[in-house]
Parts: C-alpha cells; structure tokens; sequence
C-alpha cells in the first residue's frame, strides 16, 4: 500500500487513455445508477429504513464489544470455532493452519472484499492449496490475473467481449457461442466439478447475528450455498463492523442492501448459517472457524471516520462517482475504490501512503446521498485533505494553489473579475464549437478529454439578469 500514492497518477493517465475501460464502465454504471433510481422510487419506505439502519449500525457501534462477545458466546454453542484476528497477518496465518491441518489441496472460495483486504489469496498459493473462484466475476480476473476494480462487481472493467475471448482461451469447454447466457453456461461446466470435489471453502460474511451466533451471505448465484456445503470445513473471514444485534435488525439491512448495490428488491440468494452439521443434517461442513477480523477497525471507532465503519459494502457510492466512472477501480491501487475506498484505505494503510486518494473526488455529494446508511463520505475526505494540509503532505505547487485560491476567494470584487475574464477566455477558446480541446497551462484538464464551452456570463452575472 506504501505504493498507492506514488502510482495513483500512473494508475490514472493509462486509465484515461484505455477506451474499452470507458465503454465497460459506462454500460455497467449507467446500468445500475438507473435500476437503483427506480427499485428506490418503488420503496416509499426508503427513508425511513435509511435513518433505521443508521441508528442500528450507530448503535452497535457504540456497544461493540458487548455484541461481539455475545456473538462468539451463541457461534461456539452453535458448534462453530471463533478465531480473533488483529492483523491480516493473523488472519492470514489461521487460514492457513487449518488448510494445513486439514491437508486441504483445494480451496473453493466465495467472494469477499475482505479476504482481499487481508491477501488470502497469496496466502493461498504459499500454502499449496490451490484457489478457486465460484463468483462468475471472481473467476473472470482470477483467469485474466486482474484485481477486482469494483466490490460488488469486480469484473465491471470487462466487457462481455473480453470474457469470451478470455473463455475461449482459458476453458475446457468454451462452446461456440459467445452471448452472455452462452458465457454463463462456460463458467459453469467449468466450475461445477470444482464445487463438488474441494477440501475446504473459503467465505466472507455480508453479515453476523449476535444473538444465534449467525453469518449471512447474500448472492445473486447461488455459488455461495454451492461452496459452504459440500466441503467438510469452511471457513469464514469477516470484519468485527459487520455485526448486528438481532435477525430482525438484519431484516432492515437485507432490505436496502441489494437496492443500493444492482437496483433490484432483494438478491437471489440470502442464506442463514447456524454452525456446522449436525446429527439427522443431510448436508453441510462438518467444522466451521470463523476468523473475526480488526484491521484498524477498532482504532476508526474513536477516530473521526466512525461512520465508516456502517458501510455495508453495496457499492453505491462507485457507481455514482463521477471520478470511479472515468478511471475505474485499478486506478486506486488498493483494495477498496471509490469514495470508500478512500476513506478506508488511509484509515487502514496510513494517509501518507495514500495521500492521492482523499483528492480523488470532486466532493460533488453523490456518494452520501445515494449510501443507504448515510456514510458522510465528503466531510471525511474534507477531514482528510485538512489532515494532510497540516502534516505538510502537501506539495509546494499545491500549496501556493491553495494560498491563491484563498486569496481570490476572500476578495469577492477581484475574485469575480478574473472569473468573468476566465469566462471570456474560454468562450474565445472555444471557437463556436461548444468544446474546448486545449487550454494553456490546463493540459491535465484537456489531455483525454473537452472541457465544454461556457454559458454566456458567469453564475453571478446571469443571477442578477433574473432578478431585474
């Protein structure tokens, strides 16, 4: 992570300059900034269930420790061993033992954000046991090599173009055919035997129940149940934010959660785990670990960025990002992208070794205006710029900008002077044709893209024309 600032630059001009990225984001984000308006629009209870989900995650919260103790109380009478994990250096290393003890080979494994976070797929492959992805978008970059770029989605950089030609290299069987149903249709001839035959399995938690000592996955491919079941043990990675006190509090966030993340009403799959098999069980593992994950989370709860720790990983934010859109998810070099990860991944790296991210977004307010449990995103990366200004992680030509910036700003007859010259400038500039390609000393704001020509006198200009 020490190099996600250095590279976010890099990262950025070879995304701007890719139009396959363009063109996959743009169908996949418009996609779903549309369902979500419209299974929203559908949900007159919308509002309420935000402030209520809210409350419960502020609540939990503040009472942490008691649920999490509860929650290990109700796991291990359920059957289940409760493993602490303070680093994903620890969580790595119980992952791993019990692949180990149980001299597993394989692995399938379910998607998680989380395991990203703590590298449980290199740890994986350093243990011998090789990895495999049920997720659909999981197996697509486990095949290409890529990291996911979304949380949700983390194939979005793709196009369904690109998964054939991917398939058609990579798979025993790609058939003749590459429409998505076709595609589909590969992916699952080649993982079905997997699914069936591995050692062990390897799952995240959308959510934990601290009053049965439940996790929840949540999934639209049923790959989840596919993979939890068959093998005699599976193990858990999770985060401690993820806790909830009861079922009926799990209800409200099941309830917005596939709303905000693909705009439908509810996923295809919402599965309640309660340990391992039992007697008179026609299935399921036979030993079940759940690895309970900090990672720094305990350190946000008296930080400043607290209500980050309510994210329940739906990607809205991402999808609504102006920033995300243009550049994708690689473009962070970190685990987590778009205004959360920005937020995250200084609270969990270090600012200084992600200092390009808090400025990776335009504070345009989307991001908190679509989150379904009201995360304020732009006042945390407010928070963080401030940060840095004050730690002298600023660059000098930064700073000169801003004291210029300041100037002008505090100075209203200069500062609407020299936007009216600026305005006729770039009405000069652009020549009639309503776009502007080059604007000197801007070229970062021109190299991959046309500023559009603008409106005939400033914001305050045309005010006071309509109030005469």
């Amino acid at each position: 992570m020490e190099q996600t600032s250095r590279l976010f630059n890099e990262n950025v001009r070879r995304a701007l300059a890719e139009p396959t990225l363009k063109t996959a984001l743009d169908r996949t984000t418009t996609l779903l900034r549309t369902r979500r308006a419209k299974v929203i629009d559908a949900f007159p209870q919308y509002a309420k269930a935000r402030e209520t989900a809210q409350k419960i995650k502020d609540h939990t919260l503040d009472h942490l420790g008691h649920y999490l103790r509860q929650f290990e109380e109700n796991a291990r009478a359920n059957g289940a061993q409760v493993h602490w994990a303070a680093t994903p250096e620890d969580a790595r290393r119980i992952v791993t033992d019990i692949c180990r003890a149980e001299n597993a080979k394989t692995a399938t494994r379910v998607k998680s954000m989380l395991g990203e976070e703590i590298g449980i797929a290199e740890a994986l492959t350093e243990a011998g046991v090789e990895r495999i992805e049920t997720d659909l978008a999981e197996h697509i970059i486990q095949l290409a090599g890529d990291p996911p770029s979304h949380i949700v989605m983390p194939a979005m950089h793709k196009t369904h173009e690109q998964v054939a030609e991917l398939f058609a290299q990579k798979h025993q069987d790609p058939g003749t055919k590459q429409d998505i149903p076709s595609l589909v249709e590969s992916a699952r001839r080649e993982l079905r035997p997997k699914f069936m035959n591995a050692d062990i399995s390897i799952s995240g938690a959308n959510f934990l129940i601290a009053d049965t000592g439940s996790f929840v996955t949540i999934t639209n491919e049923g790959n989840a149940e596919l993979t939890t079941t068959p093998p005699k043990t599976h193990i858990v990675t999770v985060g401690i934010e993820k806790m909830v006190p009861s079922l009926k509090h799990a209800a409200v966030f099941i309830r917005l959660l596939s709303r905000a993340a693909i705009g439908t009403e509810i996923t295809q799959y919402t599965t309640f785990y309660n340990g391992p098999k039992r007697a008179g069980d026609r299935d399921g593992p036979e030993n079940l670990h759940i690895v309970l994950v900090d990672n720094h989370r305990s350190d946000m709860l008296s930080d400043f960025l607290r209500p980050m720790l309510r994210c329940i990983r739906c990607g809205a934010c991402m999808n609504h990002c102006p920033v995300y859109a243009t550049v994708g998810g690689h473009a962070y070099g970190a685990v987590y992208p778009g205004p959360m990860g920005s937020v995250l991944t200084p609270a969990m790296t270090g600012l200084k070794g992600s200092k390009d991210l808090p400025n990776a977004c335009t504070l345009n307010g989307r991001c908190k205006e679509v989150c379904p449990v009201n995360i304020p995103l732009p006042d945390m990366l407010r928070s963080l710029r401030a940060r840095q200004f004050e730690s002298g992680m600023v660059t000098p030509k930064a700073k000169w900008s801003l004291k210029l910036w300041a100037m002008l700003a505090t100075r209203p007859a200069l500062y609407h002077f020299c936007t009216t010259i600026a305005n006729i400038m770039l009405r000069v500039l652009a020549r009639g044709q309503g776009k502007i390609s080059a604007v000197p000393f801007a070229g970062g704001w021109t190299r991959t893209r046309d500023l559009p020509q603008p409106e005939a006198g400033t914001f305050m200009q045309q005010y006071r024309k309509q109030q005469r």
